[in-house]
């Protein structure tokens, strides 16, 4: 650790998502940190414990970890931490844990978690556990209630069930934005473009997938401009082999998108994915598609 943030305020967690509740933890570390005139780190794992443990888990994840550290930086922390989540972690005992990581590695003065968060081989360790050890160590360590969104708590779990929905509306309000697909544009089959709608294809990787269809989209390029669309996710039932891709068609633009990074905001679930009886008929519907598109992001802004 750079010594000018050795005996900083850590909010410890996955955070994966980010959502309602991750913001209170981390925003509670965050204004101690600045009543006391201490760093303000968070502190994460990578890979998702969940992924250690279950392996051939389908895909879960709302943020990578890139993501994430761009979400914490700005929410205005100091720094970030990806604690390496391995078998030798996993391993430790929640007192090792406390004093390798917490104490010896990251020098942490005082700690911020969720009522839920466990820690050390078998999840032994809660935040009761936290607490004596932090007081034996001469740190402080709050625990941080969780927040209610629309009559429930927020978590992580609420998130997918309504993305699986195609429940974009509720999944944006515990996120507090779009839930945002980010990668690199492959090039495709190019037929989208054969048939007047070109598109930029990006590999699903290790994120949650929501329900397959057609969304209104949002397009996020690395220059900072901000492109309306409409986008598929699915396997492309109207294609031989199907292929699984988020396929987002971006309005008035013309450009090549080829290697760059996208981040995609999936604004809006319109309708399931579907197999027409031609290209025709394809054409007809995303045509439809985007006219709905634009309405809805027409009364949803940036």
């Amino acid at each position: 650790m750079p010594a000018d943030l050795r005996g900083a305020v850590v909010a410890l967690g996955n955070f994966d998502g980010f959502h309602v509740g991750h913001q209170a933890v981390v925003g509670r570390a965050l204004a101690l940190a600045r009543a006391t005139n201490r760093p303000a780190l968070v502190a994460t794992f990578d890979p998702h414990p969940a992924r250690l443990f279950r392996p051939d888990a389908p895909p879960f994840l709302l943020t990578t970890i890139d993501q994430r550290f761009d979400l914490f930086d700005a929410f205005g922390m100091d720094g970030a931490l990806a604690l390496p989540f391995d078998h030798a972690l996993a391993a430790l005992g929640p007192e090792c844990f406390m004093a390798e990581w917490i104490q010896q590695r990251i020098g942490a003065s005082a700690l911020v978690t969720g009522e839920d968060f466990t820690f050390g081989r078998d999840r032994a360790g809660n935040t009761a556990m936290l607490a004596q050890l932090a007081r034996a160590s001469d740190m402080d360590a709050e625990t941080i209630a969780p927040v209610e969104q629309d009559g429930a708590i927020a978590s992580s779990t609420r998130i997918r069930a309504h993305l699986k929905a195609g429940e974009m509306g509720a999944a944006t309000r515990l996120l507090t934005r779009p839930y945002t697909i980010a990668g690199t544009v492959q090039h495709g089959d190019k037929v989208g473009r054969t048939i007047g709608y070109p598109t930029a294809n990006l590999a699903m990787g290790d994120y949650l997938r929501p329900a397959y269809g057609i969304y209104a989209a949002r397009g996020r390029l690395a220059d900072g401009r901000v492109l309306d669309g409409a986008a598929n996710l699915g396997i492309r039932p109207q294609f031989d082999p199907p292929k699984e891709l988020l396929e987002p068609h971006f309005f008035d633009f013309s450009g090549d998108l080829y290697g760059q990074p996208v981040a995609v905001e999936l604004i809006a679930h319109i309708r399931p994915e579907a197999k027409f009886d031609s290209l025709a008929a394809l054409t007809v519907q995303m045509e439809a598609d985007c006219i709905e598109a634009r309405r809805i992001l027409g009364s949803s802004p940036p």
